[in-house]
């Protein structure tokens, strides 16, 4: 068996008038994630983790944010073109484990909902995916409440 492993990073602002998306399950906040799709950094930085473990690009290569096609496209959507072509180079995901940084909302009473809406993305049982939240203890744009911040690490394993 051969073995890849990948990471993710996205960060967006967080702005009035905008849902609030953790791998597309929306969260109860006053702001949420400004960008050119949905913004939901969490589905973004799973993306880049899987599709980079597989060599197979980014998000922003992929999905350009210059394209008009991909304006408020949900992120999810984006995330299970990404894990097709993953698959379709013959990997499958042995694990995930991901950390949202943020001072608020509160991670933790929706963790489940947003390992399930993962799993769920990439044909896995929610025992391979976890989600951790994180604070930044005030500091930079994350701890001042001003941004949100996700980053994913993924093990993909293919068969010789």
């Amino acid at each position: 068996m051969k073995t890849s492993v990948g990471i993710g990073r996205d960060l967006h602002r967080l702005v009035p008038g905008r849902p609030f998306l953790l791998a597309g399950v929306r969260l109860p906040f006053e702001k949420g994630e400004a960008g050119h799709s949905d913004g939901d950094v969490l589905a973004h930085a799973v993306s880049d983790a899987v599709l980079g473990a597989a060599a197979l690009g980014d998000i922003g290569e992929l999905f350009p944010p210059s394209d008009p096609a991909w304006k408020d496209a949900d992120s999810m959507v984006l995330l299970r073109q990404a894990w097709k072509r993953v698959r379709a180079a013959g990997w499958r995901l042995e694990n995930l484990d991901c950390v949202v940084i943020c001072e608020a909302p509160k991670i933790l009473p929706w963790r489940e909902q947003i390992r399930s809406a993962l799993a769920g993305a990439l044909d896995v049982d929610a025992a391979a995916v976890f989600v951790k939240g994180k604070t930044a203890e005030g500091l930079d744009a994350a701890g001042r409440g001003l941004a949100v911040e996700a980053e994913a690490v993924c093990l993909l394993g293919k068969d010789l």
